[in-house]
């Protein structure tokens, strides 16, 4: 079975590090990380991911703003997303995800099994 492609997208290196580990630790993805906003669409089209984690608030672009970009490129509206985010508190969403405006929004800091389980429900693996 190929494994499916995450790219993690938060202009926190240390951040995409430690989840690029979580994920890849499973021996089920192949994960690429970038740190700009602004370079993730090109990323996206280069890597072809399976599902892309957006970080809300970055310096150049916001992941609210690279999500509504790929759903205006015919080529990427199909790549699948979630939103990292440090303004929703864990104890807004609780254990895991939350859904606002249909979004699936992950709080930071993240632990590795809320991680796997948005990829999981996400890509339906």
């Amino acid at each position: 079975m190929s494994k499916k492609k995450i790219l993690l997208v938060d202009d926190e290196p240390a951040l995409t590090r430690m989840l690029r580990l979580n994920l890849e630790q499973t021996g089920r993805f192949e994960v690429r990380e970038e740190n700009h906003g602004s370079q993730a669409l090109r990323v996206v089209r280069e890597f072809r991911p399976d599902l892309v984690f957006l970080d809300v608030m970055m310096p150049d672009i916001g992941g609210d703003e690279v999500a509504e970009q790929l759903k205006q490129d015919p080529a990427l509206s199909g790549v699948r997303y979630a939103f990292l985010t440090a303004i929703v508190t864990k104890r807004e969403t609780g254990a895991g995800a939350a859904e606002i405006s249909g979004e699936t929004f992950l709080a930071k800091p993240v632990k590795r099994e809320e991680l796997l389980a948005v990829v999981d429900e996400l890509l339906g693996a």
